[in-house]
């Protein structure tokens, strides 16, 4: 068979910029998305994938640059898949994720906030905490390989160093290559979860054989050189074991200076990967919400307590709530270690309107909210059920957060104060946001 003909080479004008880093340009017929262009940019361009109703092409040429353009940090940027907004400069990618949010409320809720909320943003580089990161050896380049997958593709990119990690975790790059490469099972090590605490760095490897005891004593010699607590998993979480077999051991955690507090978690427990913007978000929390002392407030989706025990640190009693019995019981375990009295823990499954229990019945002053990226669809009529006359919703995804804004304006009375983007994942098409709502007594 021939060689498959290469699209020609296009022009044209670039008139919007999607959140994932593409530029929007419209051609006879047809959408067009390129890669890597920019808003107002006049580009030269190459179709590599045509879809039914939109193509999508790589950039050729830049023929007038976007004045918001800039070099990328990090030298992988464009193979690498771990951003896709470094080529944007930093106060235009806050622009673009406020403007995501606010389309997306409009477009799939039907709402509008009374008050646009600034971003919230921290350092632009530097600030992951946390990461998964897949490791392979490949025979072509004679190296194991650490980092993130190619863009679009699912090979691991070729990396040194990554510029969004934490310094502590970046410099761990190169060495762990190093190490999986010195191990008889290097070929069944896919996967390594990077954790940076206050107080310790914790690896889990994921390991797809038993490793041999010259294996076990490179993971040692690891450990002790790089002071980190090394964890292999097998199978599911219940697989977790540290190097001499122990199931459990000292937990990581971070500091809360502002509220006096210290929060422990696992290796693999949710908490935020970017820490200096979590204390930025507690704090616009706090702001919003007005906890009032004695005042009863429902924390959904709590997780370990990032949001419940800062909240009773204001005086009010807070209810978490929870799925997983881990982390409802660390949830217990934090405000203990804390002496918070005024926050207890429950499990319940949010996703089931059966999840009516008895803290449902309070009268709540408000509920604050933490739901994944699905949203919290099946829990919006058990929350306006509680009479909550103020909500605080903090959402990872903006098309969730607009679907169930929508329905909490427009089907049970609330108004929608205030919102604004929160930029957790700075160089990403992540887009993070809180909002506030209200509702009159009696309306």
């Amino acid at each position: 068979m021939g060689r498959r003909k290469e699209s020609p080479v296009e022009e044209g004008r670039i008139r919007d910029l999607m959140i994932d880093g593409r530029g929007v340009v419209d051609t006879e017929g047809k959408t067009v998305f390129v890669d890597g262009a920019l808003n107002a940019e006049r580009v030269r361009y190459r179709r590599r994938r045509k879809r039914k109703k939109f193509d999508e092409a790589e950039l050729i040429e830049l023929l007038e640059p976007s004045p918001h353009r800039v070099t990328p940090a990090c030298t992988a940027y464009g193979v690498c898949g771990g951003c896709s907004l470094q080529h944007l400069a930093a106060e235009e990618q806050l622009r673009l994720k406020q403007k995501s949010l606010l389309d997306a409320l409009s477009r799939i809720g039907g709402v509008a906030p009374a008050e646009i909320a600034e971003p919230l943003a921290g350092t632009p580089f530097g600030y992951r905490r946390r990461a998964r990161m897949g490791a392979r050896l490949v025979e072509k380049k004679g190296r194991v390989l650490v980092g993130f997958r190619e863009k679009y593709k699912p090979y691991i990119a070729d990396i040194e160093h990554c510029e969004t990690l934490i310094a502590p975790l970046a410099a761990l790059v190169d060495p762990l290559a190093e190490l999986i490469a010195a191990l008889q099972i290097c070929r069944s090590v896919p996967q390594i979860e990077l954790s940076y605490g206050d107080n310790l760095t914790s690896l889990v490897f994921r390991v797809l054989e038993t490793p041999a005891e010259s294996d076990l004593e490179l993971f040692r010699h690891f450990e002790a050189a790089h002071n980190a607590q090394i964890w292999l998993q097998t199978g599911g979480p219940q697989t977790l074991r540290l190097l001499d077999g122990s199931a459990t051991g000292p937990a990581l955690n971070y500091r809360l200076e502002q509220f006096d507090l210290t929060l422990e978690y696992g290796p693999l427990d949710f908490v935020q990967v970017n820490q200096d913007m979590n204390r930025r978000m507690l704090d616009q929390a706090i702001a919003w919400l007005a906890p009032q002392p004695g005042e009863a407030i429902l924390d959904l989706f709590c997780g370990i307590g990032n949001f419940t025990l800062p909240v009773a640190r204001q005086g009010a009693h807070v209810t978490g709530i929870e799925l997983d019995d881990a982390m409802v019981a660390k949830g217990r375990s934090n405000a203990e270690l804390n002496d918070v009295s005024t926050a207890e823990f429950h499990k319940a499954d949010l996703a089931a309107p059966e999840a009516q229990q008895a803290w449902w019945k309070t009268d709540y002053g408000a509920v604050l909210l933490d739901p994944p990226r699905a949203g919290a669809l099946e829990s919006l009529p058990l929350i306006a059920r509680t009479g909550a006359p103020r909500i605080l919703y903090v959402s990872c995804h903006p098309g969730s957060l607009a679907r169930d804004a929508g329905i909490l304006v427009n089907d049970y009375g609330y108004t929608l104060d205030k919102a604004g983007a929160m930029d957790m994942f700075p160089q990403t098409g992540h887009v993070e946001a809180m909002a506030l709502f209200s509702k009159r007594n009696g309306s």
